[in-house]
């Protein structure tokens, strides 16, 4: 089993280096995004789809030839900046993320705008609910970490109010209170004709973090 704080790595990448690494990494995770709904719509015949393969047979030869073995995890540098672009939620490398791009108001409330294409359907012509799940995890997960107290996720609990639209959706989230270790958090996902679904969460801060938090509480 992978030690999590282990992949909690400072790399000690300059700035520069990350912003040029985003550039190019993630148009890749964006070009294969816009395959996933293609492979579901596509109406090209039989030639058409075996060339199709073949030259994503190549990509996949390219892609192979240097790569990491495991987690991308999370990764830091000396200024703080942290990257945790293998999350299946927000990761800018991960082509199954929406991808989100969570906001936060001044109040502490954390929001983000979204696009779920024809990928993630559940229902006919609706969002999965596993997929609903996903992003609201990660926006009450962000809306406790901003709270100040991040922690895993220890329950979520969803109402579905009713059927989530695949298209362009808001998420919204707002930390509730904190009880030691636990933050408790509430959210929700709305479509163009309201509320679809609700969430609440206990997020609850590791004991490393804890232990972390109480050193550096002690020494300021």
């Amino acid at each position: 089993m992978t030690d999590v704080v282990s992949l909690y790595v400072n790399d000690g990448l300059p700035e520069e280096e990350i912003a040029r690494q985003a550039a190019l990494y993630g148009p890749l995770a964006e070009d294969i995004r816009a395959l996933i709904p293609l492979g579901i719509s596509s109406r090209a015949d039989d030639d058409e789809i075996r060339r199709a393969r073949e030259h994503l047979a190549a990509a996949t030869e390219i892609l192979e030839r240097r790569r990491d073995s495991g987690p991308f995890g999370t990764r830091f540098n000396d200024a703080g900046h942290f990257r945790t672009w293998g999350n299946a939620a927000a990761g800018l490398r991960n082509a199954v993320a929406p991808p989100l791009e969570v906001h936060t108001d001044p109040d502490g409330r954390v929001w983000t705008d979204f696009h779920l294409h024809i990928g993630y359907e559940g229902p006919a012509g609706h969002t999965h609910g596993g997929v609903s799940a996903l992003v609201l995890d990660q926006v009450l997960g962000d809306a406790a970490r901003v709270g100040g107290s991040p922690g895993m996720t220890g329950t979520l609990t969803l109402r579905y109010r009713k059927p989530t639209p695949l298209g362009d959706l808001h998420a919204e989230a707002k930390l509730d209170r904190i009880e030691g270790r636990k933050a408790f958090v509430t959210g929700h996902i709305a479509g163009p004709d309201g509320i679809c679904v609700e969430a609440e969460g206990i997020f609850i801060a590791p004991q490393w973090i804890a232990d972390a938090r109480a050193k550096f509480e002690a020494q300021d």
